[in-house]
């Protein structure tokens, strides 16, 4: 090409970061050393997994289980020797990759997958002033974010003149009450997550949002069975008093007492007949027991071991795979998948579930199977079962190729030009978004309005549900605004005296105003909090457009002269929610 003459590969000597080697990764680095850029840092986690070998073509079958991060820039230095290439096998989100990390680059290319990272990746080159390339793809569709030609988009962000990715709020993955899982299932997918769940408790690392047995604490139970006296109902497995004799020991102990799932399997060699019995026949008949469920549903039917349906229901039967197992073959297929799943686990180890592990695979098709059977769905095929239970989107050669290509235009016209082109005609048919003014994390104003019930949520869940878990902080420090009190710490051990506590109890009541910081993401955040009873406990709703900034009565100015300190070493009556509330009236919010 005749723009690449020594002067310009001269510009191109400029150091970049590719964040993700994975589809679009390994295209754009291939690209990346073609074109001309000769000062290139690559940062992946993952290693390299037989499903990848047919899309990403950096890596062949012996590489697989190595660090993608590593054999990329192997891979790219023998197709192109001068390359200057610096790998990490690290996870970018860790400490030591923070805006002086990204200040050394001239522009920052994101290849990756998940919100998260594409969040604390977005923060870092705002806070360092680094221009952003964000990309993805869908299958041939790609992200519908930004319109523009072949439904794929690839977005510069770049600081006060583009939008930052954050700038449009992304869609939240579903997700599905546990009781709907764990107790009334009326679609296949919520069978799917159950199996999930069962494989977890069995061979996984036990979790307490993993729980298979019965819930006891189902609002719709009014007058089912009752709950032990300490309402717990983890990971456990129930004694359902059944008449037969046997039925003690595939429960609890003799005694009656609880045991754990992963217990009871232990203790009885994970046969997988005893293990059928306790879900897919002891536990149907303990929820046919919680009797308001079943007023206005279909009424579930337990499974018996020696006799099951070998043909399919008719239900299922316009399935188009011909491959759709029966009731008894799932229970073969159970069968086979627990005793060579059991033999792999060795003392205290564990199994992570994975959808490219056939026995793994066909254990969650099976139970999903059978446990849509006893509720009256459906069954699925295997194929699909192993589309839904992995959450699959198509990946296609072509689509990241296209993507990793346009990355590179966009990144060449960072070189080319201190602005974005303002006619946007290199592939796309708009120019770049302005900032969205109400953004909070780009705009000059970073406040939102929390709706959330402070009488039910307790402060670890606000850090780590809220902050972390959906605002994607990393270690962030809240302050009561308004008394200076130290509520949540990035500091270890500072404030888990009060990490158990309901909200309203350390001071956090409606119109309250907490100021929160991540210092690792250089990210400045105020949160108005808006009391209602209307949500239950760590539900959470956000309001970002909100009226001017409150100061409660005093002038920015004043920030620094309030003095943050511990909520254990606040005096008892600036901790009094009437106080507080009181004195947040007087500020006319």
């Amino acid at each position: 090409m005749t723009w690449q003459n020594e002067q310009f590969l001269e510009v191109l000597r400029c150091p970049v970061l590719v964040v993700g080697v994975g589809g679009i990764g390994c295209e754009l680095l291939k690209n990346l050393a073609l074109t001309g850029f000769s000062n290139i840092e690559i940062i992946d986690l993952d290693t390299i997994d037989v499903s990848n070998l047919n899309r990403q073509f950096l890596f062949r079958r012996e590489h697989v289980g190595r660090p993608k991060a590593v054999i990329a820039a192997e891979a790219v230095r023998s197709i192109v020797p001068n390359v200057k290439i610096v790998c990490y096998h690290d996870s970018v989100l860790k400490e030591g990759y923070g805006v002086d990390f990204f200040q050394k680059f001239t522009v920052v290319l994101s290849a990756l997958d998940n919100i998260a990272a594409r969040n604390h990746i977005n923060r870092l080159c705002l806070a360092a002033r680094v221009p952003l390339i964000e990309s993805g793809s869908s299958g041939y569709l790609g992200h519908a974010s930004l319109p523009c030609l072949f439904h794929i988009f690839v977005r510069p962000i770049i600081r006060d003149y583009t939008e930052c990715y954050e700038c449009n709020p992304k869609t939240v993955q579903k997700t599905y009450p546990g009781c709907t899982i764990r107790n009334t299932p009326s679609e296949h997918i919520h069978c799917i997550v159950w199996a999930k769940h069962l494989f977890n408790q069995l061979f996984g690392e036990p979790d307490d949002e993993d729980e298979v047995s019965p819930d006891l604490t189902d609002e719709e139970n009014l007058e089912g069975p009752s709950v032990n006296n300490d309402g717990k109902n983890g990971n456990v497995a129930f004694n359902t008093e059944q008449n037969d004799a046997d039925d003690s020991f595939l429960h609890g102990d003799s005694s009656g007492n609880r045991i754990s799932t992963r217990k009871l399997a232990v203790e009885n060699g994970y046969d997988p007949k005893i293990l059928f019995r306790k879900f897919f026949h002891n536990d149907i008949n303990y929820l046919l027991s919680m009797t308001n469920l079943w007023k206005q549903r279909r009424k579930p039917f337990p499974l018996d071991w020696d006799n099951l349906p070998n043909e399919i229901a008719s239900s299922s039967s316009n399935e188009p795979n011909a491959e759709l197992w029966t009731v008894l073959q799932c229970k073969d297929e159970f069968e086979k998948a627990v005793a060579i799943l059991s033999k792999r686990i060795k003392d205290g180890s564990v199994l992570s579930w994975d959808k490219d592990d056939e026995p793994a695979m066909r254990f969650v098709a099976a139970c999903a199977n059978l446990r849509a059977h006893i509720f009256s769905i459906p069954l699925r095929t295997l194929f699909d079962i192993k589309s839904m239970a992995g959450n699959i989107i198509p990946a296609i050669a072509t689509t990241n190729a296209i993507v990793a290509g346009m990355i590179v235009t966009e990144a060449l016209k960072i070189f080319i030009k201190p602005k974005p082109n303002p006619r946007g005609k290199i592939l796309i048919e708009e120019v770049p978004c302005k900032p969205n003014q109400h953004c909070y994390v780009c705009s000059e104003r970073r406040e939102i309005t929390l709706k959330l019930n402070v009488k039910l949520t307790t402060v670890q869940s606000l850090e780590n549900k809220f902050l972390k878990g959906i605002l994607h902080m990393v270690a962030p420090d809240v302050m009561i605004y308004l008394t200076g009190n130290i509520v949540i710490s990035s500091e270890e051990g500072e404030t888990k005296a009060i990490s158990e506590r309901i909200l309203e109890k350390v001071g956090v009541v409606h119109g309250c105003i907490l100021e929160c910081d991540d210092f690792l993401q250089r990210l400045e955040l105020r949160i108005r909090i808006e009391h209602t009873n209307e949500l239950r406990v760590d539900e959470f709703v956000i309001a970002m457009d909100t009226d001017a900034t409150a100061t409660n009565g005093q002038e920015d100015g004043e920030q620094g002269n309030r003095i943050k300190r511990p909520l254990s070493e606040a005096t008892d009556d600036e901790c009094s929610p009437a106080k507080i509330r009181k004195s947040d009236g007087e500020t006319n919010l």
